[in-house]
């Protein structure tokens, strides 16, 4: 019965981020897998989050997978509100894939890429609705300024911390004032765990200049809707001489 509910299975291994694909009971489902030098079997209270030393002896591909769930984690911990996030973020994901651009395979972004955006949103307003962070969210980013060309080292990578590097683990970090390839990289949206990666690396010309078209299209929508409902408001607060709201407010 439990082989019977998993459909579509496809291992991708030669994936930036080894991953099988696949649905479970029909949701979705990206398992990644790491294996953690020093255990033979992994500890109910294995701690990826705050200690670091589970990175140490990994190769690059096996740092990258267990980084999912320490970026996860960090994420949530950097936010004002996470209930407010979770909400926004669910909205602009339903936004994302309903316009074709929620997909880091085919050049746009994934999941971590749209919360770690979203979470800076959050950063900014951290007193701010959920409604509210969706319609600041497309107005922030449609003001963006990403890299003009792959020879221009994105001007405002967006970040939830300060880049942080480690000398005793030396893995790889993505840092655009010291590494050269990483200044070709015409978007930057910054993982906050170490060892910070940018999730956008494989957006390329022709996709980013979509993203900027939905985005401001999303941003263009929510002002239409912002201006509707002050219509709204003005209009109701009109009354006749009799008291009654004009039929024309209707």
């Amino acid at each position: 019965a439990e082989a019977e509910a998993v459909t579509q299975l496809q291992p991708v291994p030669g994936a930036h981020v080894p991953v099988i694909k696949m649905r479970f009971r029909g949701v979705q489902v990206d398992l990644v897998y790491a294996s953690v030098a020093g255990h033979l079997v992994v500890p109910r209270d294995l701690d990826l989050s705050s200690d670091r030393s589970v990175l140490r002896g990994l190769d690059h591909a096996t740092a990258r997978s267990l980084n999912g769930v320490r970026v996860a984690d960090e994420i949530l911990r950097l936010v004002p509100d996470p209930a407010s996030f979770r909400t926004a973020l669910r909205c602009v994901k339903h936004w994302a894939k309903a316009r074709g651009v929620y997909s880091n395979v085919a050049g746009f972004l994934g999941g971590v890429s749209w919360a770690i955006m979203v979470a800076r949103v959050c950063q900014l307003y951290p007193n701010a609705a959920p409604a509210t962070l969706v319609s600041r969210f497309f107005r922030v980013f449609s003001q963006w300024r990403w890299a003009a060309g792959p020879a221009t080292a994105p001007l405002m990578p967006v970040m939830l911390r300060d880049i942080e590097h480690d000398a005793e683990l030396g893995l790889p970090v993505w840092d655009a004032r010291a590494n050269p390839r990483d200044r070709t990289h015409l978007m930057a949206v910054i993982t906050p765990a170490y060892p910070c990666m940018n999730s956008t690396y494989n957006v390329s010309q022709a996709t980013l200049r979509i993203l900027r078209e939905q985005i401001e299209a999303g941003h263009a929508a929510c002002q239409e809707i912002a201006a509707a409902e002050l219509a709204g408001t003005r209009c109701s607060g009109r009354s006749s001489s009799s008291g009654r709201t004009r039929a024309t407010c209707r």
